[in-house]
Formats: C-alpha cells, sequence, structure tokens
C-alpha cells in the first residue's frame, strides 16, 4: 500500500493553513470551472468492478493528480472519495495556492522544474488555465538561515531570481516597507495555482484517462494479505480487488492507517486561519502587480499570502501553523486571535494602504509531520517485514517519466 499525504499551504508526502472589530463574514468559495468541465459529474455510474491495477483513497490534488497519471499510463484506476468531489472539509479546496520555484531545500527546487512543465502538460490537456503568474517575494531577516538556504539553492540550481535590499524593494514596489537588517528575494516564475478548479481540471483528466471515480464511498479496510495475492480494499458499497492500493487522504491518514493497520504514524492536522485584508489601491495589489509573498523568520511562525484576485480589493495572507485538530470534530471558527496577534502586525510592520482588520476569515487544514517534509514510501501491513528496499512505490513505467 502506498501512503500519500498533502498538507495545506507547504506539501507533504508521509510514510509508514480574535474577534474583529467589524462583523466578518464567513468565506463561501463556490467551485471555478471553466468550458472544461461542462461534463464533470461526480460517481462513475454502475456497481463497482471486482478488479483493478490500483485503487487511489482520497480525491483531493494528491489523489487526482496520481489517479490521472496511473490511469495516463493504462492502468485501470479506481478513485474513491469519502465526502462529495470537490468538498470543502480538506486540504485542497479554495481559490489560491502558491507555486514557487524558491526553496530552501535544493530537492524541491530541483523538483520543481519538472512540476511547471507537468503542470503545463495538464492545462493543455484540459484545455483550462489554472495557474497564475504573478511572480514571487521571499522575504525575512538576512540572518534567517532559512532564507539563505533558499538563496543558496536559487544559485545553484540556477533559478532566476534577485537579491534586493530593502531600499532596492521599496523603489521595485513602494507598498512594502522591510527593515534595514531584511533582504528580499523576487523571482519572475512563481504563482498561484487555483485549487478547486486544479482538483476538477485533474479529476476529468483521469476520468477522461478511463479511471473510474466514486464519491460518498467510505473505505472500512485494507488487506493487503488477501488469498488473491494483491490487496483488498473493502468499501461500504462493497469490496474490490487491485494490485496497488495508494492512499491519499490528507488529515485522515493517521486514522486510517490505524483502523486498517493498527499502526501510528506520525503525522498531525492542525487547524489554520486565512484572512482577506481590504487595501486602498486595488490596481497596485492586484495580481498583475504585486507577487505572491512569504515571509521567513526562524523565531516566529512563516506568514505568506497572495494579491488580490479571487476578491477584488482584497489581499489574501495566512499564517504557517496553527493549533492541533481533529478533521472530523474540528471547528469551522476562523482563528481571529491568530490573525489580530500575528497577522495584524505582519501587514502594519511590511505593507502600506492594507486594513490590519479582516474582512472574511476562512478556517482550514495543514496535516503536518515532525520535519514538515516531503516523504515518499511504501507502507507496508503484511505479517512479516519486506524482503527488500523499494524502489519505485508504483512500480508502472509505461513511459519516462519517475
Amino acid at each position: 500500500m502506498q501512503l500519500l499525504m498533502r498538507s495545506y499551504g507547504r506539501s507533504t508526502l508521509v510514510k509508514g493553513f480574535k474577534r474583529c472589530h467589524r462583523p466578518p463574514r464567513y468565506l463561501s468559495t463556490t467551485t471555478c470551472r471553466g468550458d472544461a468541465f461542462d461534463s464533470l459529474s461526480g460517481t462513475t455510474p454502475g456497481a463497482l468492478k471486482k478488479e483493478y491495477d490500483t485503487v487511489v483513497i482520497g480525491s483531493g490534488i494528491m489523489g487526482t493528480t496520481t489517479a490521472y497519471e496511473l490511469a495516463r499510463r493504462g492502468q485501470q484506476v479506481l478513485l474513491l472519495e469519502q465526502f462529495d468531489f470537490l468538498h470543502r472539509r480538506g486540504s485542497s479546496h479554495g481559490e489560491s495556492r502558491i507555486i514557487r520555484p524558491t526553496y530552501p531545500q535544493k530537492y524541491y527546487t530541483q523538483m520543481m522544474k519538472q512540476a511547471y512543465v507537468l503542470w503545463e502538460e495538464a492545462q493543455l490537456a484540459a484545455g483550462t488555465s489554472v495557474f497564475t503568474k504573478t511572480g514571487g517575494l521571499d522575504f525575512g531577516p538576512s540572518s534567517d538561515e532559512g532564507l539563505k538556504a533558499l538563496m543558496a539553492a536559487c544559485r545553484e540550481m540556477d533559478v532566476r531570481h534577485e537579491v534586493l535590499s530593502p531600499t532596492q524593494l521599496r523603489q521595485r514596489f513602494p507598498l512594502v516597507d522591510l527593515p534595514e537588517d531584511f533582504v528580499a528575494v523576487v523571482n519572475p516564475d512563481a504563482g498561484m495555482i487555483h485549487a478547486t478548479k486544479a482538483v476538477a481540471m485533474f479529476l476529468q483528466l483521469a476520468k477522461q484517462a478511463g479511471a473510474e471515480t466514486r464519491d460518498q464511498t467510505r473505505v472500512i479496510d485494507i488487506d493487503t494479505n488477501s488469498p488473491s495475492g494483491g490487496v483488498e480494499v473493502t468499501t461500504d458499497a462493497g469490496a474490490v480487488q487491485c494490485e496497488k492500493c495508494v492512499v491519499t487522504v490528507g488529515a485522515w491518514a493517521g486514522k486510517l492507517v490505524k483502523q486498517v493497520a493498527g499502526l501510528e504514524i506520525p503525522v498531525q492536522p492542525i487547524h489554520t486561519t486565512i484572512g482577506y485584508f481590504e487595501v486602498e489601491d486595488k490596481e497596485k495589489w492586484s495580481s498583475e502587480n504585486f507577487p505572491v509573498f512569504i515571509k521567513y523568520d526562524s523565531k516566529a511562525k512563516d506568514i505568506y499570502g497572495c494579491p488580490s484576485r479571487e476578491y477584488p480589493g482584497l489581499i489574501k495572507v495566512g499564517l504557517h501553523g496553527g493549533p492541533d485538530c481533529d478533521p472530523d470534530t474540528r471547528s469551522l471558527r476562523p482563528g481571529y486571535e491568530e490573525l489580530e496577534s500575528a497577522i495584524a502586525p505582519f501587514i502594519n510592520s511590511h505593507f502600506k494602504g492594507v486594513n490590519s482588520t479582516p474582512t472574511m476569515a476562512e478556517a482550514c487544514m495543514y496535516t503536518m509531520t515532525p520535519d514538515q517534509d516531503f516523504i515518499l514510501d511504501p507502507l507496508w501491513i503484511p505479517s512479516e517485514p519486506p524482503s527488500g528496499p523499494p524502489l519505485d512505490p508504483l512500480q508502472v513505467h509505461n513511459d519516462a517519466r519517475p
């Protein structure tokens, strides 16, 4: 069985995002679809087949991309979702996620070179766009180790970027005012992925490539010791056999793995809050003129955000962190206290012409590992340990892609 997870804001693959002075409006985002999704429906009609090459559990961005890629390679794929497709209870919904080539870790910087190519291929195949290029702005104290590693990775991996002083940055973006001991990294290739629309795109592509899709279908058990020699996945709609099972259930991974295998895996869902803040100059803060941004600070939680696009005249700002939560019982109330204690001082200190009281806010989730890092590895549930190391967990080599 293959276990993958994705956190909101920062992606993670795991092995085995106060009261306001005026009443805030709760965010209610509708699904964004283009003409390519006019025929998008939910569950594939008819009864489940008994056998598949691969069953993918979870239909967020990890699950839909996995289902599409495997189906594109000729696999017989079944994609399962416990809720409705395109639901808002996980971490893959909404209008924007930052995509960027600038990371402190060189291996992510390297991965992003291929990621941009694959995003472009998928958009061409779907006949729609889910990416808005804005450029990116990474900044923080010049002594911050993460930011120094990011600049080193950019130089070493030949990423297009400029390193600017606060004075130089003010000349480029007059609405940003950084302390003199800060440094800024500007790159032209970052931007926003439109999250719900991207999931819809990959769901449609997976179906067009032949994948079967089932929502409102809960997985009860995963048996890797099936008498058939493969994997048996039992759902509330019946059991199916497959050669491989890929688990992409995000915040529910810990619960599902414990349920089917009795294993504790080091993942923790956390409750995050995103605020939308009103700007005075809508044109200067628009996605055509202002970049996505991330503040690095080893002494506090990182802060990130997007220019105005989803809601004209409002920029999006979030805190990278939050309290632990349970995905089934978490409060949907945004953490206004965090917006007031962390985001408002950030806005007042670094931005000009932005009201630091949120116009609206939204609660979401991350799913975190101890090191907040990408991990991709098989999770075995056998009676004996595996006899050798895994190479390609999916072991599908119909083309040259890893």
